[in-house]
């Protein structure tokens, strides 16, 4: 293998029962480069990773792979023998430990000892080294639970070169991270190029593609579509490679005709229900009409989840504000009140709090719509799988059968299942808070399209979105929030990232 190149992925195939989820699948990729790898969902990007940790250890799957100067066979203590050779992983989830330091979470299991216990001096001090080295802005005696997102994950960082990796996998890196945050990530990735460490970048963003990576590796149904160096390629001809068609437009606007006003909100104000002299909501004033797609933009810890939780009947405990509904008002007091209102929220983390994992996909959808087969105590399975089956078509989920369990489905088709369980609930307001947050680009397009076919039907969506193209690509209005406060509601004419910003960041 040449010495320009680290790994060198040759004829990889991996089988799974009825599944080819990796086809013969051949890159190279450079020492000292950031390489990014994307895909749609079940293009065989997570396989790969797992291949290449010691997951799918040597033999499980046919091919070779070169890893610097020799043959990588990782077999027996596959995952441990992956980290000795310096190849490490930084999952989407954090596998952080919270009531640990940054320190003992660094180390945890690979404690420097000495004969009668741990060393922590030793422990602590290697581990500002490393923070040190790589510029990575966290105290060694910190408590992992006291962190921000953006620190744990730099924790997560620090922990895998620790291992002295030479190779570092970031698994879609930045899906809760905030903009000031992704920043700084791509900081500490330049870091790392410039010591020599060599990271493998999955993302579903392409912008971040194009600001950080040097080659791109596109996934296509498990096999290889291209790899070329990023200023070789356009996003819309990254997304045809994706995707296998051209995409005529990102944000589909459909034929929507908002009507009259459904919803109104004034000056509300809220407080943390398990700490009230936090004020989470410091007047939020906006209103909604049938058939409208209203935007919410804002930077993270803007209000906006906060915002929506609490119309919700989710969240804030209400000290002030008034909330209208068709011109009456309405004190909401749960999401069981919600939901008779006509009001549903897709909420920000699908996994946590919008589906039961384990369970299948008819029970999810049905889970919150029980009432509607119910009688006497007793559901009527045949009326709920039937109208269940009816969601689950209507949203071209992707699956063998209802009665596969979520946690195999891939992001978008877990998304679709959580805005069928809500729609079976007949909304007239339907709030969906990221609803594209880490699904790839083809299930985007469905998502987006889903939500014109339902706007046209007049219901009207409230949707948050970390990213600014999307929120622009996608609303009739816009309001922009920041430390909790509505800061104004833009009209299509207005709809600028700089303008937005400006409010977002209070200036």
């Amino acid at each position: 293998m040449s010495n320009d190149f680290i790994l060198d992925i040759r004829n990889v195939t991996k089988r799974f029962p009825g599944v080819v989820a990796l086809d013969d699948v051949s890159i190279k990729i450079k020492r000292g480069e950031i390489h990014g790898i994307c895909g749609e969902n079940g293009a065989g990007k997570s396989t790969l990773m797992m291949i290449l940790k010691g997951v799918h250890p040597w033999g499980s799957y046919e091919g070779q792979i070169f890893y610097d100067d020799h043959e990588l066979k990782l077999e027996d203590r596959s995952i441990r023998q992956a980290s000795e050779e310096g190849i490490a992983i930084v999952y989407q989830e954090l596998t952080l430990v919270p009531n640990m330091t940054v320190g003992e979470n660094v180390f945890l299991g690979r404690e420097p000892r000495t004969k009668t216990g741990i060393n922590w001096n030793k422990l602590y001090s290697d581990t500002q080294k490393i923070l040190d080295k790589y510029h990575l802005d966290i105290d060694a005696n910190a408590l992992v639970k006291n962190l921000g997102v953006g620190k744990m994950q730099m924790t997560e960082i620090a922990k895998a070169l620790s291992e002295n990796a030479k190779i570092l996998i970031l698994d879609e890196p930045t899906s809760a991270l905030s903009e000031e945050e992704i920043v700084h990530l791509m900081e500490i990735l330049k870091t790392l190029k410039s010591h020599g460490v060599t990271c493998i970048y999955i993302t579903h963003k392409l912008s971040e593609l194009f600001r950080i990576t040097d080659t791109v590796t596109v996934l296509r149904d498990g096999r290889v579509i291209t790899t070329q160096p990023i200023d070789k390629l356009t996003e819309d001809a990254l997304i045809s490679h994706m995707v296998g068609r051209k995409i005529k437009e990102r944000f589909p606007k459909g034929n929507r005709k908002p009507g009259k006003e459904i919803l109104r909100v004034e000056d509300l104000r809220a407080v943390d229900p398990d700490d009230n002299s936090r004020e989470v909501i410091k007047g939020a004033s906006f209103n909604l009409r049938e058939g409208e797609i209203l935007g919410i933009a804002g930077l993270m810890g803007s209000g906006r989840t906060e915002l929506v939780s609490t119309l919700f009947g989710e969240y804030g405990r209400i000290t002030s504000g008034k909330i209208y509904l068709d011109d009456q008002e309405v004190k909401i007091d749960s999401a069981n009140h919600s939901m008779r209102l006509g009001i549903s929220l897709v909420p920000e983390d699908r996994k946590k709090y919008g589906l039961v994992l384990i369970q299948d996909i008819q029970k999810n959808i049905s889970l919150a719509n029980l009432d509607k087969f119910s009688k006497w105590f007793k559901i009527d399975f045949n009326a709920e799988i039937k109208k269940t089956s009816e969601f689950a078509e209507k949203l071209e989920i992707k699956a063998p059968n209802l009665f596969v369990a979520c946690q195999t489905l891939s992001g978008g088709n877990q998304q679709k299942v959580v805005i069928a369980k809500w729609l079976m609930s007949e909304p007239r307001v339907l709030i969906m808070d990221d609803p594209t947050r880490g699904i790839d680009v083809g299930a985007k397009y469905e998502i987006y399209k889903l939500m014109n076919d339902l706007a046209e039907n007049g219901i009207a969506i409230i949707m948050i979105s970390s990213e600014l193209e999307e929120v622009i690509g996608m609303s009739d209005r816009i309001m922009v929030m920041s430390a909790g406060k509505s800061r104004g509601i833009l009209e299509p004419k207005d709809f600028d990232q700089e303008k937005i910003m400006a409010m977002a960041t209070g200036y």
